[in-house]
């Protein structure tokens, strides 16, 4: 049907074309018709003494009309316009097919448009992750080569792609899309990454995930606190200042970057370097850096402690946190357990100066200086309360 509408329209415009091209002339003995498109033109002839039209002219004028009008209401031709008109209006119906979709199915189109935005950003994710991944092998996994762009999607796409596999891998499945894209859509924290989010639900998620963070922060510094009595039975010289410091942390205080680094030895041996801490203490931080803690524990806070280390030193690389745009400042206060909710971008700045201090000292053998940091820099802070409570 759509072809034979297709040749009908080509023939049309070629019979059109043609008529605008050659006009037509019917010449009668003293009257002039020129046909140009869909109109005539009549011009009278005058004799050089100005004679009156005839009777055998007024028959030829009424012949030439009739003959004008059969050819113009002939059955091809009518048919013809029919059909191209017929053929014009259905082709902006589809041309516009998209708009009026939209206007009677506005949840469905919406819905549409989500995975096929977030399923393209997915993808390019994908392709940078590979090329990432092919430049830190080829260093010695070195993630000193990288940019903070680089790290933060070397560190979170792995994630993102177990988080999202099964609900593409089912709606791949005959007919299983039309239960699993709704699904997905109505829990999108729980089945979709942020690819698919829009921009209001990236804020209010990540306010949702640092707060169930938060609310081991309290544990953690009760695991703190429950090894200062160990650090005084072995007579360990930065026990006097580490002590202070959780005093001021218990007052509703913090510490300064310079008071943290005077106590990183006490970091580097038990009972607070990684190797020693509980398995209480080890879950409890998995859960403050929203990580699983199932197996394997010290190695994947290890790994997160070393991550968040470059994304500092690239920092620095990239000319200090003074260069970073607001929601790049934001971003970066997030995934360092800091609610930038509201915050200004002096505070935010001033704030991720005296995390990047202290992360540029560490190294492997004071970690857990780096793990505990969240609770040092932020245990107090108002938003973080606000955020909580």
């Amino acid at each position: 049907m759509s072809l034979t509408l297709l040749r009908t329209l080509c023939r049309h415009q070629q019979y059109l074309l043609q008529q605008q091209r050659q006009p037509v002339s019917f010449i009668g003995r003293s009257n002039v018709y020129v046909r140009c498109g869909a109109s005539s033109i009549r011009f009278q002839s005058t004799a050089a003494g100005g004679d009156k039209p005839t009777k055998d002219d007024e028959g030829n004028d009424k012949q030439s009309t009739k003959e004008r009008l059969a050819v113009k209401y002939s059955r091809e031709n009518v048919k013809r316009n029919v059909q191209g008109y017929v053929f014009s209006r259905f082709f902006d119906y589809v041309k516009n097919y998209d708009k009026v979709v939209e206007k009677k199915f506005p949840s469905a189109v919406h819905v549409y448009r989500v995975f096929l935005v977030g399923v393209r950003d997915f993808f390019n994710d994908m392709k940078k992750l590979v090329k990432v991944t092919k430049i830190v092998y080829s260093n010695d996994n070195d993630l000193r080569c990288l940019t903070r762009k680089e790290i933060e999607l070397y560190y979170q796409m792995p994630r993102d792609m177990k988080k999202v596999a099964p609900v593409l891998l089912i709606s791949a499945l005959p007919f299983a899309n039309y239960v699993i894209f709704p699904l997905a859509y109505m829990y999108p924290r729980t089945l979709l990454t942020s690819h698919f989010w829009s921009v209001q639900q990236k804020l209010d998620f990540a306010q949702i995930d640092l707060r169930h963070r938060l609310l081991y922060n309290r544990r953690v510094f009760r695991c703190m606190q429950s090894k200062l009595e160990a650090l005084k039975k072995t007579s360990d010289p930065a026990y006097e200042k580490f002590s202070y410091i959780l005093g001021l942390l218990g007052s509703g205080l913090h510490p300064t970057s310079e008071e943290i680094l005077d106590v990183k030895e006490v970091f580097m041996r038990p009972p607070f370097h990684l190797n020693s801490l509980s398995s209480s203490h080890l879950k409890y931080l998995c859960r403050l850096h929203d990580i699983h803690a199932g197996l394997l524990r010290r190695f994947r806070l290890s790994e997160r402690a070393y991550v968040v280390h470059h994304m500092d030193m690239a920092i620095k690389r990239e000319g200090g946190v003074h260069n970073m745009p607001i929601e790049t400042l934001k971003h970066a206060c997030y995934i360092r357990g800091l609610n930038a909710n509201n915050l200004s971008a002096e505070s935010m700045i001033e704030w991720l100066q005296e995390w990047v201090k202290v992360s540029l000292v560490v190294d492997e053998d004071c970690i857990s200086l780096l793990l505990h940091l969240p609770i040092l820099l932020t245990y107090n802070h108002t938003n973080n309360w606000i955020l909580i409570h």
